[in-house]
């Protein structure tokens, strides 16, 4: 059994080209899988049948796993099941007829436009850290980029000439403006703070941390709850709500939603047309707050 979620693995990386994250997020679900049909139903996954698949899918709602976690659990293992027929290691796909009742989604939270404003300014430029924070959040909110794109970046990834970062996901390459204060703010880092913080001058990363070696994604989260408490906003944000509301904003300024699909790195204009109803959302809330007969 291990030897065939190992060979997947390979084969997400290798053939597939899956981006890190997506690898990490099959492979942990697959072995969570493996792992309760080993101790659970005493099963191997190619002898796993319909009913085991249930049967964990009620395992996780005994859990409290939400329907979402259940989807992308299900997805993962159709995926891997499909592979192994596709390999001839079974004749049929014991979980392509699954499917999880849906919840109502909600749509995620956004910031409004003096909220960001206010969390923006919040760093200090009196030393390294508060120039890399400034950097950092100006970066995320000028690109809509992922909290592991950002983590990602190297110093050749950025051109300040030009104003312009160079991101990569996967098989992706995109070219993503930077409005002048996040252009000002990086080169205020590069110039006055970057070099400071390094361990080894010929580290690539572009944001480090204050042990002078790459930034990881639970190190920018605790940055901006720091950020975020310092500026009372009182909602539940995370590094993807500066994406989430990167989209809406330009949304709601005119933007169309293709220029919008191609920035944020969307393979389907799908995934993007979520933003379009949290802009629809926003006006009718605006009408029912301004209009006087509302």
């Amino acid at each position: 059994m291990l030897d065939l979620i190992c060979a997947y693995e390979n084969y997400l990386k290798k053939v597939k080209q899956a981006s890190d994250n997506t690898v990490a997020s099959y492979m942990r679900d697959i072995r969570q899988y493996a792992a309760w049909l080993r101790d659970t139903e005493d099963a191997d996954v190619v002898d796993a049948t319909q009913l085991n698949i249930t049967g964990f899918l009620a395992h996780l709602d005994q859990e409290g796993r939400s329907s979402a976690t259940k989807s992308r659990e299900i997805a993962s293992l159709k995926n891997f099941y499909s592979y192994l027929v596709t390999s001839g290691f079974l004749n049929e796909n014991p979980a392509k007829d699954i499917k999880v009742e849906r919840e109502e989604k909600k749509l995620p939270q956004i910031l409004t436009n003096r909220e960001i404003e206010n969390l923006l300014a919040q760093p200090s430029s009196a030393d390294s850290k508060g120039l890399r924070d400034k950097a950092m959040l100006e970066v995320m909110y000028a690109t809509g980029i992922r909290v592991s794109e950002l983590i990602n970046l190297n110093l050749e990834d950025v051109n300040i000439q030009a104003a312009i970062i160079k991101c990569s996901s996967g098989k992706k390459v995109r070219l993503i403006p930077l409005y002048q204060d996040a252009v000002r703010a990086l080169s205020a880092y590069l110039e006055n703070a970057r070099n400071v913080m390094l361990a080894n001058p010929s580290e690539q990363a572009l944001f480090v941390n204050m042990n002078g070696v790459r930034m990881s994604r639970q190190g920018f989260w605790k940055i901006l709850k720091h950020y975020q408490a310092m500026a009372h906003i009182d909602k539940d944000i995370t590094p993807h709500t500066l994406r989430h509301s990167f989209a809406v904003h330009l949304l709601e300024n005119g933007a169309d939603i293709g220029s919008v699909q191609e920035l944020l790195g969307h393979s389907d204009i799908s995934s993007t047309q979520m933003y379009t109803h949290m802009v629809d959302q926003h006006l009718k809330q605006v009408y029912a707050r301004c209009h006087p007969k509302a």
